[in-house]
């Protein structure tokens, strides 16, 4: 099962997030004992602007465990094309198709109600797999 991992899942761990963490970090783990899982290339971006000065080391260690998804013009163009209100959830959705994921993880699943790929929270998805 691949898993486009959203930024909010991404920040929970880098983040430290109390109501979060332990779910999100969680998919973190089944990355990194082999589970197909990728991040959006403006998720890189999302990260290291709002962690600052603590975002290269976690960005260093996220790169050695999961894909960014391959995107361009193309995918920008598909993104803009979405009926999604959020065009950074659509730039997420966008990402998704081009690496051909089953599911997009996030805690924001209201945002992806119009995403061709679903949505589903880390505790959801986790139930999806069979380790």
């Amino acid at each position: 099962m691949k898993g486009l991992i959203d930024t909010d899942v991404l920040l929970d761990v880098a983040l430290r997030r109390p109501a979060f963490f332990a779910e999100s970090a969680d998919v973190l783990r089944w990355a990194e004992k082999g589970g197909q899982a990728a991040i959006a290339w403006h998720s890189i971006s999302n990260c290291a602007y709002l962690l600052k000065d603590s975002g290269r080391d976690f960005l260093k260690l996220l790169l050695s465990i999961v894909e960014v998804a391959p995107v361009a013009t193309k995918e920008a163009h598909r993104a803009l094309a979405l009926p999604m209100a959020d065009l950074e959830d659509a730039l997420q959705a966008s990402a998704a198709m081009a690496w051909g994921a089953d599911f997009i993880i996030s805690r924001n699943l209201a945002d992806y109600k119009k995403s061709p790929i679903p949505a589903v929270n880390p505790k959801n998805f986790l139930g999806h797999l069979k380790y």
